[in-house]
């Protein structure tokens, strides 16, 4: 079994200021290999799956930058993931910012790799097209079920005539691919207009359960976990976290901003309700530093990373024995 004293620990900001030293994911060692890590925090600076506001392929950078704020120990379920697991910095997917579908098969190659290695990843995009390629590494032996925070469904068949490929259409290639069991799968918070009536009409039809943000409001924080606890059940599952979800007061700076979305408390004890599911992977995807020279969206997506990698952690070590 793996010595668990001699696991990566961030870098104490008691020893080094949290201003010092090189900006790594929660302040985190560099691993280039990823052999002997059981979750690795990955960076897809990439955003060519962007149909309108670019500026995600900045997300990376700004959030370790951010997550430097962030101590070892969570304050409420007390999960210290560093204890549980070897966690590390992968450092960032490779990427083409000029082809978008060799970049699909270049982030395929490298999550194919933390797979075949054990290893769990935990990515910050990056937009959400991302989310494609990782589900196409690490669900390739079955599907998985998936909780998805987000303003839209990201099922849209096309766009500009028939191109397939954007960040508002993975989770619909997901479930083509046989990659994403819709049955499985729980979106919550979407809203905003639409360009149809149809627009999202595959989400409902290949079953998931869509948790619009007026039924969010209605059904409450605890019903809304408990739903997802339900949907997902006991099988290996994906949390994909896109800011938008969130209403823009909390995260101005993303592509798709939409009004009347929940805050950041809510979406953290959505995050911390999910303990106990086997979880298999995650994101966070959509910050888009240019919008918000503030650096508060970057801020927030540290945080959100900061969430999922404890329950993560908490299922990785659970399967681990």
């Amino acid at each position: 079994m793996t010595d668990r004293t001699a696991n990566p620990r961030p870098v104490d900001g008691k020893a080094m200021p949290r201003f010092g030293g090189l900006a790594t994911f929660m302040r985190l060692p560099v691993a280039e290999d990823p052999a002997g890590l059981d979750i690795a925090l990955v960076g897809v600076p990439w955003d060519g799956g962007t149909t309108n506001r670019a500026g995600a392929r900045h997300g990376p950078r700004a959030v370790r930058d951010m997550s430097s704020l962030i101590r070892r120990v969570h304050p409420v379920s007390r999960i210290a993931p560093y204890d549980l697991c070897r966690v590390a910095d992968a450092g960032d997917c490779p990427v083409n910012p000029i082809d978008l579908m060799d970049t699909l098969d270049r982030i395929h190659a490298f999550y194919d790799r933390l797979h075949g290695a054990g290893v769990v990843p935990l990515s910050v995009g990056g937009d959400h097209l991302v989310s494609l390629p990782i589900l196409r590494a690490i669900a390739k032996d079955g599907p998985v079920g998936m909780v998805h925070f987000d303003a839209h469904c990201d099922t849209t068949d096309s766009y500009f005539g028939g191109y397939r490929y954007t960040h508002g259409t993975p989770f619909r290639r997901a479930v083509e691919e046989g990659l994403l069991d819709p049955a499985r799968t729980v979106q919550i918070g979407i809203r905003g207009s639409t360009y149809g009536d149809d627009d999202w009409q595959f989400s409902y039809d290949s079953g998931m359960r869509v948790i619009a943000i007026e039924e969010y409001f209605e059904m409450g924080v605890d019903a809304v976990i408990a739903e997802a606890r339900r949907v997902v059940g006991d099988g290996p599952t994906y949390v994909s976290f896109d800011v938008d979800a969130l209403d823009p007061v909390y995260a101005p700076g993303t592509g798709t901003p939409e009004v009347g979305g929940f805050s950041t408390f809510e979406a953290q004890r959505m995050i911390r309700g999910l303990s106990g599911l086997d979880l298999v992977g995650g994101d966070v995807v959509e910050v888009a530093p240019p919008f918000d020279p503030s650096g508060n969206t970057a801020l927030v997506g540290a945080n959100m990373l900061f969430e999922i990698l404890c329950v993560l952690a908490e299922a990785t070590a659970g399967r681990r024995g």
